[in-house]
């Protein structure tokens, strides 16, 4: 089993409650995102980071949980996006390290969330109207000229189960 873990989580609490999401429904069969959350009193807990995997999940959802743990349902959707972006590896290092530095710098300019999964994955909160052109402009530069792959995350709706 291989788990995607947050290092760095944006709602990181003092006691965030860890729980899991498969990600087999999303065909990432073998491999298991650690969510941090922040539980509610009516039960449900809050997604205090940026999903890397998994799908139709955003920072502030509420979800419910398995008695294993496991995230089984989105509860109330909090209207939040994930941008992700995956960069590629490429022989010149130095034109990667000016594209990363140029996204962390407009990502913070546009006032977002982010989270990094090593040196070429970003995931990106996007809250509802929020303006982003700038960073999105930047990510599809990277697309067309790099190779990178960017998708939003909530394009297939969380499901604990494959269609």
């Amino acid at each position: 089993m291989q788990y995607i873990v947050h290092d760095d989580p944006v709602g990181r609490a003092e006691s965030n409650y860890i729980a899991q999401a498969d990600l087999a429904p999303f065909d990432l069969d073998g491999q298991i995102e650690q969510l941090c959350l922040l539980p509610e009193e009516d039960g449900t807990y809050v997604v205090a980071c940026i999903p890397f995997m998994t799908y139709g999940l955003a920072l502030g959802d509420r979800v419910r949980l398995s008695p294993a743990a496991r995230v089984v349902e989105v509860a109330r959707a909090s209207g939040h996006r994930v941008l992700r972006t995956l960069l590629m590896p490429s022989t010149d290092a130095e034109r990667l390290g000016r594209s990363i530095s140029l996204i962390k710098d407009s990502i913070k300019e546009s006032g977002l969330l982010s989270e990094w999964l090593g040196e070429h994955f970003v995931a990106v909160d996007v809250p509802p109207g929020s303006g982003m052109s700038p960073l999105f402009a930047l990510l599809q530069r990277e697309v067309d000229e790099a190779g990178a792959f960017r998708e939003w995350a909530d394009a297939i709706p969380f499901s604990t189960t494959r269609s």
